[in-house]
């Protein structure tokens, strides 16, 4: 057995992710899943509630102001809540972020939506679509790049509570991080945590922003007339 005691932290995190990578690997998976599925479940609901503000105004300060509030409780006191009705477990954590996601998606999508030229949709009317065939071909395509853009804030956001969802007994890289406040000398073990989750959040950034950039439609519209060119 190596004494890592005689170790420089570089060593000492080099040596823990050689002996520890699979158990790191299976927590960094954990991890994303869980604000992954949170996230999802947000967009589910957010989304569609966006519209629907988006199109009565009178509901937007509303709900709006609803989901500001949810942001305004620390994420730690907000799982303690729910951990008396869901208990210990990655349930909790996971509707944690459902929670913490819903206000970027659903101000991104009503933004998105609200922001749109009138003459466009004018145009579809007199076309003869309907609302939702205005709705489903005209609005939703053409506000797509900035409600990416909510999920993308809301991704970010959720890798970070679920960090702390480790308290509850939710895994994660939180729990490796965890360990690392223990231990005596565990600043190797708290990097062997905060480094993937860190590395994490900024591939989700970076992905999510290559998607959003893609459906944009003015950069869409502006690459067909270079291309024309």
């Amino acid at each position: 057995m190596q004494d890592m005691t005689q170790m420089s932290t570089t060593e000492q995190f080099l040596f823990y992710i050689q002996e520890n990578g699979w158990y790191v690997f299976n927590q960094f998976l954990d991890h994303f899943l869980i604000s992954i599925y949170g996230v999802l479940l947000a967009a589910l609901i957010g989304i569609p509630l966006g519209v629907l503000i988006s199109k009565y105004g009178k509901l937007s300060n509303v709900v709006i102001t609803l989901a500001n509030i949810i942001q305004t409780i620390p994420a730690l006191a907000l799982m303690a809540i729910l951990m008396l009705v869901l208990g210990l477990g990655k349930t909790t954590v996971i509707v944690t972020v459902f929670f913490y996601s819903l206000l970027p998606i659903i101000k991104n999508t009503y933004v998105g939506i609200t922001t749109i030229n009138k003459s466009v949709t004018d145009a579809g009317r007199g076309m003869g679509m309907t609302k939702i065939q205005v709705l489903y071909m005209v609005e939703l395509p053409l506000s797509l790049s900035v409600i990416i853009t909510g999920i993308r804030i809301a991704l970010v956001v959720a890798i970070g509570i679920t960090a702390i969802g480790a308290f509850i007994g939710a895994g994660g890289l939180g729990d490796i991080i965890i360990r690392g406040t223990n231990a005596t000398d565990g600043t190797a073990i708290i990097l062997a945590g905060a480094l993937p989750t860190a590395l994490m959040a900024i591939l989700s950034d970076i992905i999510l922003g290559i998607i959003e950039r893609r459906l944009d439609p003015v950069k869409r519209q502006q690459k067909r007339i270079s291309a024309t060119v």
